[in-house]
């Protein structure tokens, strides 16, 4: 209808000057006669400009206001020229509404003084909230007037959008022809009888939904990626379903350890226990926590073999770690580096920085005659791949690496040291009780992979990079990971 009357007034009239005006005198909906003349344009049938209009309007408790006067000039009024009264007697009548406001806002100008009774303090006042409403009515008052004495109670801020000078365009007909928008085979035989839509060659077409990498995985691929160009080897860590034997008792941590506890490790109730364990290798276990050997003094308490099958979700890459040693020791000995990147899981208090679960990187080095000196050169190259040539390191304790040493390196943009990962080599009684031969040496680092992903991301909580708290637009639109070997 609003096609038809457009089309239909342009074929006798020059233009149409105003879409809100035409569609008033034409009984149509605003908004009908906008979206039509959009359509017509882009089909070239009509040209239009664009028309927007920003305006003040009265609320209706405005409207109210301008009509009858603000509730403090009627509380004013109410008061005597001469002598007091109660609020009481104000409050019986005057509206509940007025009298609430014009206790307040009267007393605020000045106008009354309120006690134990009320009373004038001028005699005569000007009701500039009715003025100024009656002002905005017309249209006299200017922007910044209005959002000085800001009420947004009594108006609000109106947009309005509509088209003007609209005229026939190139290819105006009186009514709209009915286009052909698809190539079939009996439209291309018939193309010349067919006037076809034209189509637009260099439009976009709809975003292709796809999956998006999580900044997670993209740091991920970068450190996997220094790994293997340093020639590791990457160990199988699909089991997060550890026993405390390859968790904690395989790595020479005494069963007595405070992480052992229930209170920062999770155990699992079904299945609770595991269902087998190398007995040979348990045994030479057992013997070195109870009373040492290869050099040692073990632990000398007893060893419970209950502690040793509980079940749990693994604390450290480090039981995978364990287990590939242990299998590399029933051969004939090779060298072997080997790294990891996976899930570990911790029983903490959840804050901006900790989670009860993250991820582990860990690299691990076995070789004949190994010393801290190679330790460090090994870490030095590694995190020089990563743009931290700076590094320095602090002895540590670690139940089954001695020596132990912290990593730091020198951040330029916090201007000082920050520590980046843990270090050390395995000790003799982890190594020799798997059947090692006894020059050979393992030495490993760790870090997470949280810490440097929240750095490159500017990430300052855990909880929106990892969790049911992350942005998934964020996951769409984060850039590629740089990490990388630093540039000379």
């Amino acid at each position: 209808m609003a096609e038809e009357a457009i089309l239909g007034f342009l074929q006798n009239n020059d233009e149409i000057a105003h879409s809100g005006y035409f569609a008033a005198e034409h009984n149509l909906d605003h908004e009908e006669v906008k979206n039509v003349i959009k359509s017509l344009q882009a089909f070239r049938y009509i040209e239009a400009k664009v028309l927007k209009r920003e305006f003040f309007g009265l609320t209706d408790e405005g409207k109210k206001y301008a009509a009858e006067g603000s509730p403090e000039f009627h509380f004013f009024s109410a008061v005597p020229e001469e002598g007091t009264i109660s609020m009481d007697d104000l409050q019986r009548m005057l509206d509940p509404f007025v009298f609430n406001v014009g206790s307040k806002q009267a007393p605020k100008k000045k106008w009354v003084a309120i006690g134990q009774q009320v009373s004038r303090t001028v005699q005569h006042v000007e009701d500039k909230v009715k003025e100024m409403l009656l002002q905005i009515q017309q249209g006299l008052v200017c922007f910044r007037t209005i959002i000085e004495n800001s009420k947004p109670d009594l108006y609000n801020l109106w947009k309005w959008s509509g088209y003007s000078e609209v005229k026939k365009g190139p290819n105006y007909a009186p009514k709209r022809r009915s286009l052909a928008t698809d190539l079939t085979r009996e439209n291309l035989q018939n193309w010349q009888e067919l006037d076809f839509k034209e189509y637009n060659v260099n439009a976009k077409g709809q975003p292709v939904d796809s999956g998006h990498l999580h900044p997670l995985l993209k740091v991920r691929k970068q450190f996997k990626d220094i790994f293997c160009q340093m020639g590791f080897e990457e160990m199988p860590t699909n089991n997060f379903v550890e026993s405390s034997f390859w968790n904690f008792d395989a790595l020479f941590q005494p069963q007595q350890h405070p992480a052992r506890d229930s209170h920062d490790t999770f155990f699992l109730k079904a299945p609770s226990t595991t269902r087998e364990l190398p007995e040979d290798y348990v045994a030479r276990v057992k013997q070195v926590h109870e009373s040492g050997g290869y050099g040692s003094r073990g632990y000398n308490c007893e060893w419970k073999r209950e502690e040793a099958n509980k079940n749990l979700l693994r604390t450290h890459t480090t039981a995978v770690s364990s287990r590939m040693l242990y299998a590399l020791a029933k051969g004939p000995f090779t060298p072997k580096k080997y790294f990891s990147i996976d899930r570990v899981f911790r029983n903490e208090a959840v804050d901006k920085t900790h989670l009860a679960e993250f991820h582990q990187i860990e690299g691990v080095v076995c070789d004949r005659g190994l010393t801290l000196g190679d330790l460090i050169g090994v870490l030095q190259e590694f995190f020089s791949r990563l743009g931290m040539s700076n590094l320095r390191f602090k002895p540590a304790y670690n139940p089954y690496t001695e020596p132990s040493m912290e990593i730091f390196s020198y951040h330029a943009g916090l201007e000082k040291w920050v520590e980046i990962g843990n270090s050390g080599m395995f000790r003799p009684e982890m190594l020799q009780p798997m059947g090692l031969p006894e020059d050979v040496r393992v030495i490993a680092w760790g870090l997470s992979l949280e810490r440097p992903t929240m750095i490159l991301y500017k990430c300052d909580n855990i909880r929106e990079l990892f969790g049911h708290k992350v942005d998934l637009k964020k996951v769409k639109e984060n850039p590629i990971c740089r990490i990388g070997i630093e540039s000379a």
